[in-house]
């Protein structure tokens, strides 16, 4: 069968959103992706999130057309990716800060990316210039840093001005200043209508970029939604000596409260974002406040909780039951205290650890 003339292939409308549906792959007896359905929606940044062998790199491969999936599709526009008329200009990806030629300069590795297309070299300078690394643009990429090379492999990303953007890792070797640069120019393609879908393992910094969050198991959904469906009903933590005054007066006032155990002795909970109303509440009951804050959903606590539930736990680790592996959470047994260095390699069983103070001024 001959491939269809670049002419003859559709073209995925501008708007154009990711849309899994179904979507599986096994290698062997080994099921990597397992009836997987998402979307990924113009216009807002999606946090693609899961453990280590989850399937989330398998399934931005998938996406891409570099791997074949076993059953079901992950579309562009509508489109698969391997029938897209002029790929690079519909979808921008960077899945490795590693494919590009060691010995070649990275302008001279956007150049032959850009030739392909038809981009200009114009192009090539200007996105040099737009992710920070004009002043390397001439050296050797197999000397740049990881953050650079994140660089580098988002120009490459954006040299078609694609309407999709799929970022694996993308703050991976950035430093502090470079991961608000990445949040801000994130923020600004998706102000422009463009979807991007990122994978991290960065909770915090996902919690402050993503709109909406995918979070996958071996495999499965566990959960989709946007980042405030996430963190659930905003709720209000009040402290108080008097936590069964304050709770009455509360619910008198038409709010639904009640004991915050896990926060402490004289915690409250209230359903309300609304501080101000709570506090002029309890100033009328005559109880004493002394914390008033806004209580959310932490996005690292659900992660762990959804992640690390019996029925999510990665099944290609080891279930815990041998003696030899410590329970989740628990410290080698080996572990030296702060204050002493790691036994030398080759120390006999038995055999006691130098003691601390010697060789310190070697």
């Amino acid at each position: 069968m001959t491939e269809p003339a670049l002419a003859e292939r559709p073209a995925a409308r501008p708007e154009a959103a990711i849309v899994v549906r179904d979507l599986s792959k096994k290698f062997g007896d080994f099921v990597a992706v397992d009836h997987l359905s998402f979307e990924v929606a113009p216009g807002r940044i999606t946090g693609f999130l899961g453990p280590n062998g989850a399937g989330k790199t398998t399934t931005l491969r998938m996406l891409l057309g570099l791997i074949h999936p076993t059953g079901g599709s992950g579309l562009i526009g509508g489109i698969p990716y391997a029938q897209l008329s002029r790929p690079m200009e519909t979808v921008g990806a960077a899945l490795e800060a590693t494919n590009f030629h060691p010995g070649r300069s990275g302008r001279d590795h956007l150049r032959v990316l850009a030739a392909t297309h038809g981009i200009p070299d114009s192009r090539v300078d200007e996105l040099l210039a737009l992710v920070g690394i004009p002043a390397a643009a001439r050296k050797r990429a197999g000397g740049y840093s990881m953050g650079m090379r994140q660089r580098l492999g988002l120009a490459a990303a954006l040299l078609g001005d694609p309407h999709v953007l799929i970022l694996d890792e993308p703050a991976n070797g950035l430093d502090p200043e470079g991961i608000r640069w990445l949040r801000g120019f994130l923020r600004h393609l998706a102000s422009e209508g463009k979807t991007i879908l990122i994978s991290s393992h960065l909770l915090s910094e996902v919690e402050q970029t993503v709109d909406d969050v995918v979070i996958i198991a071996n495999g499965q959904l566990v959960r989709q939604g946007t980042i405030d469906e996430l963190h659930g009903e905003t709720t209000a933590l009040i402290r108080t000596s008097n936590a069964r005054g304050l709770i009455e007066a509360l619910r008198a006032a038409g709010l639904e409260a009640g004991d915050e155990p896990a926060q402490g002795p004289g915690a409250v909970r209230v359903v309300t974002a609304d501080l101000v109303r709570v506090g002029d509440i309890a100033l009328a009951a005559g109880v004493p406040v002394h914390e008033l804050r806004v209580l959310r959903t932490d996005l690292e606590r659900l992660y762990f909780q959804l992640t690390e539930s019996p029925e999510n736990r990665n099944r290609n680790l080891a279930d815990g039951s041998s003696a030899d592996t410590p329970p989740p959470g628990a410290l080698p047994h080996d572990l030296p205290p702060p204050d002493l260095p790691p036994p030398p390699a080759d120390l006999p069983p038995g055999a006691s650890r130098p003691d601390a103070s010697e060789g310190s001024d070697r």
